[in-house]
């Protein structure tokens, strides 16, 4: 147990296990941080250092940036710092007396931190050893208790995050109780970087970025552009089987239809400025919604009709903040694989439940997921504060009601989570275990009574009386960008074949094969089959290196034998040779995986 001081200056004991207090141990490890630069450095000013989600940051300002020779100099001092085992006492002062304690220490930062404070909050510091700080907490109640620290790296960050405000040095890093699970945690982030898709995306020109275009706007180079075309006819032929009838919209709108439904007041901050044209105001669109129900409304729709599904593959623009944007998993522009499901009320079960089965049959059969990677989060409004979402108690207690009776129904175990859903609706958020053991949420189902009601939707029922729909927002893939993002992550940018850019690689092993070698790449190349000849002067050695980091599939290898024989060589990605086989047999073998999508 690790004992905790906490907001309220009461005492607490912790588990090792429990979630809370690996924050509560990393908060306090940025302060030793901050202790240790201080020791350092005094002239250097305080920012702030909070616990975030895998370690801690304390934000500097500093007359020039921080070296790699610093932070081994900071890390050595923060491990002095552990081993005086100093004690953290809280203390609390007036705003006056907190003012002039913090301006006597020269830290004009935590002076101005001190002025925003509402009135009446209680204002705590934290002393350990030497060291003062402003800190709400909670902390552990000793320096001592950190046992192992690693500093990961530094970068520069705007106070407060405002690029109108100083420049400071930010220093990241990462703090345990026990010296095993910095190991652990250091491993996983090489293999972290081993997987990062930008790294994966360059090495094998899949995207490229460029600031002339600009930030958060990835360009798609052939081998990437070649994976996004087939995710997205495979995911368009699964719905069209489900009876989706795909259709094309405009990017731009009038911002009169996002007042509409409701995006302007909910939205507008996260969407880009609307432009003025003749005597419109167009802004690009965040989402399809709004004109998926425009194309659901221009003809009368009858009992009969329902359910009527409307898919698109569409590209929608968010603003980012430039900070955020990162490689294909958060863009400007994104692709989405939407669609809206146009439904009556008794068919709300039954489509839902279609949903989630398609979410299971891509990602656990098509893909490989386990459905123990699966969770599945009830993402509810937070009732605290409603001014976020559709102003409706009655539809939101409906829908939640629902959404929580299907997943009882279906048998599928899910918590809720206030706060998490959508502002017209809840959803059923499936999330899933990645590699590096992280929880992502690609595909979603919302359940929307909302804009409906905006639009004036109606059906005309059995009773030959108007009738409202319900909608079913869902995406499968989320977006082209951001799954083929976690496709790479996942597979370390060896695609199954039936996705891999390039599927087979000829490798002649000298000049007098080549006229074989161009003979069969166009017999595979009319199998529609994705080939590449390797007609370089090199040896089949370095041949072979190449098209493994490339992470082709299969290589075949030709000698004057496989010539003679009517035959190829065939090494494999994943089993190394496998020996030799008549151009038939491959073909025969390559065919039958990629029908069907063997990973």
């Amino acid at each position: 147990m690790i004992r905790t001081i906490q907001k309220d200056g009461s005492i607490q004991d912790l588990d090792e296990n429990n979630e809370e207090l690996k924050k509560i141990f990393w908060h306090t490890t940025s302060h030793i941080l901050a202790q240790a630069v201080k020791r350092l450095y005094p002239d250097v000013k305080l920012g702030i250092g909070p616990a975030i989600e895998n370690g801690f940051y304390y934000d500097f300002k500093v007359e020039k940036p921080f070296t790699e020779e610093d932070l081994n100099k900071i890390e050595e001092e923060m491990k002095k710092i552990v081993k005086e085992d100093l004690v953290l006492e809280r203390s609390v002062l007036s705003r006056e007396e907190a003012i002039k304690l913090m301006q006597k220490r020269n830290e004009p930062y935590k002076v101005q931190l001190i002025k925003e404070l509402p009135e009446g909050e209680t204002i705590s510091f934290f002393k350990q050893g030497e060291f003062i700080d402003l800190c709400a907490g909670p902390h552990i109640n000793r320096t001592g208790k950190v046992k192992a620290i690693k500093l990961l790296n530094t970068s520069s960050a705007y106070w407060k995050g405002n690029q109108e405000n100083d420049s400071m040095q930010r220093i990241y890093g990462i703090s345990f109780p026990k010296a095993s699970q910095l190991e652990e945690h250091l491993k996983l982030l090489e293999e972290a970087k081993q997987r990062d898709h930008r790294k994966i995306g360059k090495d094998l020109e899949l995207f490229m970025t460029h600031e002339l275009v600009g930030s958060g706007l990835p360009m798609y180079l052939p081998n990437g552009a070649t994976i996004r075309r087939l995710l997205e006819r495979y995911i368009q032929d699964k719905e069209i089987e489900l009876g989706y009838s795909h259709v094309y919209t405009p990017s731009l709108a009038n911002v009169q239809l996002y007042k509409t439904s409701g995006h302007w007041d909910h939205y507008k901050d996260d969407m880009f400025p609307a432009m003025k044209l003749d005597n419109e105001e167009i802004v690009l669109r965040p989402m399809n919604c709004p004109h998926h129900m425009l194309i659901y409304k221009y003809k009368t729709r009858s009992y009969k009709d329902l359910p009527i599904r409307i898919g698109e593959l569409a590209n929608d623009f968010r603003y980012e903040n430039s900070g955020a944007v990162c490689g294909l998993e958060r863009v400007r522009q994104m692709c989405q694989n939407d669609a809206h499901l146009f439904v009556r009320p008794d068919q709300i079960k039954e489509e839902v439940g279609n949903v989630l089965k398609l979410i299971k049959e891509v990602y656990q059969k098509d893909f490989g997921f386990a459905e123990s990677s699966f969770k599945y989060r009830l993402s509810l409004r937070d009732k605290n504060n409603k001014q976020k979402y559709i102003d409706n108690d009655e539809m939101w207690e409906t829908a939640e009601a629902q959404l929580r009776a299907i997943l009882t129904d279906m048998k599928i175990d899910f918590y809720e989570a206030e706060g998490e859903a959508a502002f017209y609706g809840p959803k059923i958020d499936i999330q899933i275990k990645t590699a590096l053991n992280h929880d992502v949420t690609i595909p979603t189902c919302q359940l929307d009574f909302a804009l409906p009601e905006r639009f004036d939707l109606t059906y005309v029922g059995e009773d030959n009386k108007e009738h409202r729909p319900v909608v079913i927002h869902r995406a499968i893939l989320g977006t082209s960008d951001r799954f083929i993002s976690f496709l790479i992550e996942e597979t370390k940018g060896a695609f199954p074949l039936w996705l891999s850019p390039i599927q087979v690689k000829i490798l002649p092993i000298t000049d007098s094969q080549m006229d074989y070698a161009i003979e069969l790449k166009q017999k595979l190349k009319s199998k529609k089959i994705r080939v590449e000849l390797d007609d370089s002067n090199e040896k089949i050695g370095y041949k072979i290196r190449k098209a493994q980091l490339e992470k082709v599939p299969y290589m075949l290898v030709l000698g004057a034998k496989e010539q003679e024989n009517n035959a190829v060589a065939v090494r494999s990605r994943k089993l190394g040779d496998i020996g030799q086989m008549s151009i038939e047999e491959f073909l025969e073998k390559i065919q039958k995986e990629i029908e069907n999508k063997d990973i």
